[in-house]
């Protein structure tokens, strides 16, 4: 089953490329000011929360190609757990962000921290349907119409309604364009990954989970972008300034 390798290959991509990406901005974070600290903090929790979800995806799909199904299993409900908490940094990032009040940005964190915990125990209770294997992927099929219901209302809608609700007041700011593109490609490199990480665990088609998984690593490599634009895209778009070397250190301005 070749096709089972390369979403193997797919996956253990996104687990590099997030961690790798984690690391740099924890490297940076001695650069940051001290009233940034925190949201670069949930940056690179974001990032790792991804790095680790797809660590267990990838032996997940290993472990299908070569038959054994209760490791596939264990890996999903395991995998599950960074899955649950992904919303948590981001809810935190964007309060902060907009707010710069650390109390309300934990209380919001806790809220969405609380509705993980919910997710989990309702997933765990009902237990999931599978794995189906096919060609190109390994699909599960979440039995709890509640624990659906309870990502898709506490977890989902609402982070991935702050973030297109700060993407647009980034947009409509009167801010350098080198900053606008900073703030922007950030977020949506977040909302890319974010949308496509639900898709990819309520899939029920194969190749709706490679295309979804495609979309993730391509929401890393932005995340990157954004970071360390290419000099020819720097020229392009005439924000050589937002960085020739390094990060910009402050988790999303500059």
């Amino acid at each position: 089953m070749s096709g089972l390798i390369l979403n193997a290959t797919i996956c253990a991509a996104i687990m590099l490329s997030a961690f790798a990406f984690a690391l740099t901005l924890y490297r940076n974070k001695p650069k940051c000011k001290d009233q940034s600290t925190p949201s670069m903090i949930a940056l690179i929790d974001f990032w790792a929360l991804i790095s680790i979800s797809f660590m267990f995806v990838c032996v997940r799909v290993i472990a299908a190609f070569y038959g054994y199904v209760e490791v596939d299993r264990v890996c999903y409900y395991i995998a599950a757990v960074p899955f649950a908490f992904l919303p948590v940094p981001i809810v935190f990032f964007i309060v902060y962000v907009t707010t710069g009040d650390k109390t309300s940005s934990w209380a919001m964190s806790l809220l969405f921290s609380i509705f993980g915990i919910a997710y989990l125990t309702f997933l765990y209770m009902s237990g999931v349907v599978g794995p189906e294997v096919t060609y190109w992927a390994t699909i599960f099929s979440i039995d709890s119409d509640i624990a659906i219901t309870v990502y898709m209302a506490g977890l989902f809608i609402v982070p991935t309604a702050m973030i297109f609700a700060l993407l647009g007041i980034t947009l409509i700011r009167k801010i350098s364009r080198r900053r606008r593109y900073h703030i922007a490609l950030v977020l949506v490199a977040i909302s890319l990954v974010f949308d496509f990480i639900l898709v990819d665990m309520v899939a029920v088609q194969d190749m709706m989970q490679v295309v979804a998984r495609l979309f993730i690593l391509i929401g890393v490599v932005l995340a990157f972008l954004a970071y360390y634009p290419p000099d020819i895209l720097q020229d392009r778009l005439s924000i050589r300034k937002v960085q020739d070397a390094e990060p910009d250190g402050d988790g999303i301005d500059e």
